[in-house]
């Protein structure tokens, strides 16, 4: 592995050689949520407004008492059985999310003993939200690249629980889901390519002050009253983040693998607006080759990148090679792009949960 920041390096990032996705599978929780179950809470005009914008006409929420590593053990069950792989030979589980079970153990801990793995495997938590999956990934690549043969990166986000009802910003926006993906050592596999970054100025701007070990701080941008255990998103702020970070992310990462954007089969970008997204696919150049699905999820967090593999790419993910740039971005603020050759995959699907 060869790092950006090394003397001579041609570009941001790093590459990976000998890594392979070989599946991803998505998990819904069963209670789907229209528009219309917003109106009598924030009225119509409201609804139609942020609709308008956002682009979500629905999204799939958690009942109480479900969470995210849930959702997560349904879609590693499948997965594990999709793809006939012995639990024991599992060397690493990393769940990335940012609605855990319990403040302590890691979450990572709970899901290991439910899914039986081995105790050489090693478990942890990434407490990352919208880029968290291409971490995942990259942490995932970094593990097989150091010794281990068989990863499991589940990313999971049931923001539902976390929002303010009356914020029209937020209810709206989120939906809930989880993922599991299988990386493997493959030795013939070619490189694997990731450019990460971080601007910690940003972090206020999304984010749930409470909960924590730290007193919430006061902003005056917050509603008065609003609990400080639910989500505060600066709309505007956020926004003007994306349009500076990911055009650049997804140069870099080009210039990286010594790829043109010509050369990618298909740009799944995080599911953070659809407004958004579509400028950003055009800022790419790529606006055919930029998969759209926040109007039937909503933006799922650390899932939302897998939801588009195993919805709108599934049948051909299955079915032939892709070579995808997978770009996340968001909270912390925080952001990653990842860019690779994928063979076809042994399963690729969304379950319930």
């Amino acid at each position: 592995m060869t790092g950006a920041d090394a003397v001579g390096a041609a570009a941001p990032g790093f590459s990976v050689a000998g890594v392979r996705l070989l599946g991803v599978v998505s998990a819904l929780p069963r209670r789907r949520l229209e528009n219309e179950a917003f109106v009598e809470r924030l009225g119509a005009e409201a609804v139609a407004d942020v609709v308008k914008m956002i682009g979500v006409e629905s999204r799939y929420w958690v009942e109480d008492g479900q969470t995210a590593s849930d959702l997560c053990f349904a879609a590693a069950q499948r997965l594990l059985a999709a793809l006939d792989w012995d639990p024991a030979s599992i060397d690493a589980l990393i769940f990335v999310s940012q609605t855990f079970d319990q403040r302590l153990p890691a979450t990572a801990c709970v899901l290991h003993g439910r899914l039986g793995l081995a105790s050489h495997c090693q478990a942890f938590d990434v407490g990352l939200g919208c880029s968290g999956y291409v971490y995942g990934l990259w942490l995932a690549a970094s593990l097989i690249a150091a010794g281990c043969r068989r990863v499991l990166v589940l990313a999971g986000d049931t923001i539902s629980r976390v929002v303010d009802p009356s914020d029209r910003a937020t209810a709206l926006l989120f939906g809930d889901a989880g993922s599991a993906t299988a990386v493997e050592h493959a030795a013939e596999a070619p490189p694997a390519y990731f450019v990460l970054g971080t601007d910690g100025a940003g972090a206020a701007n999304l984010i749930i002050p409470g909960g924590g070990f730290r007193q919430a701080s006061h902003d005056p941008r917050r509603p008065a009253g609003m609990d400080p255990e639910h989500l505060f998103m600066d709309g505007g702020e956020v926004f003007a983040f994306t349009l500076r970070a990911v055009p650049k992310l997804v140069q870099d990462t080009l210039k990286r693998a010594g790829r043109s954007a010509d050369q990618v089969d298909s740009f799944v970008l995080h599911q953070a607006n659809q407004f958004m997204l579509r400028h950003l696919a055009k800022k790419i150049g790529a606006p055919e080759r930029v998969p759209i699905n926040i109007d039937r999820f909503g933006n799922t967090s650390s899932a939302s990148i897998p939801l588009v593999l195993t919805n709108d790419l599934a049948a051909r993910l299955v079915a032939e090679p892709v070579r995808l740039m997978l770009v996340g971005f968001g909270v912390g603020y925080s952001w990653g792009a990842a860019l690779f050759d994928a063979d076809p995959l042994g399963c690729a699907e969304t379950v319930s949960a």
